[in-house]
C-alpha cells in the first residue's frame, strides 16, 4: 500500500498514559502513548457511541471510553470482553523522539467493518 508519512510532533507531546488529538483528510484520530512509551494511533471515536477515545484512561495496551467504559485494544482497535466493534488503526512510526502517522492513498484505504 502507498503510504505518506506525516509529522505529527514529539513523543514528548503525548504524556504517558496520555492521548492527543490529529486532524486528518480522513478524520479525527486519537494517538496514545503507553506507560511503557509505545505509541498507537485509532480513529478518535468508540464505536458504541461515538466517544472520544482520546479523553479515555490508558492502561496497558487498551484505552477504556470515557462514556460508557469499552475498553478499546490500542493494537487492533477491536472492543475487548463481551463488547463487539472496532475502530480503524493507523500505522505510527517514531524516528528518534519524532512521531509520525501514515497517510493512506484514499484508493487502497482500509476500513474497519
Amino acid at each position: 500500500m502507498d503510504m505518506s508519512w506525516a509529522l505529527i510532533g514529539s513523543i514528548t507531546d503525548i504524556p504517558r498514559r496520555g492521548a492527543r488529538c490529529v486532524e486528518t483528510p480522513r478524520g479525527k484520530v486519537a494517538v496514545f502513548r503507553t506507560a511503557e512509551d509505545r505509541i498507537f494511533a485509532i480513529e478518535d471515536h468508540c464505536p458504541h457511541k461515538g466517544g472520544p477515545l482520546s479523553q479515555g484512561i490508558v492502561h496497558g495496551a487498551a484505552v477504556t471510553c470515557p462514556l460508557h467504559n469499552w475498553v478499546i485494544s490500542l493494537e487492533t482497535g477491536k472492543a475487548l470482553g463481551a463488547d463487539e466493534g472496532s475502530v480503524r488503526t493507523i500505522p505510527v512510526k517514531v524516528e528518534g523522539d519524532q512521531l509520525f502517522i501514515a497517510l493512506a492513498s484514499e484508493a487502497k484505504a482500509h476500513r474497519a467493518a
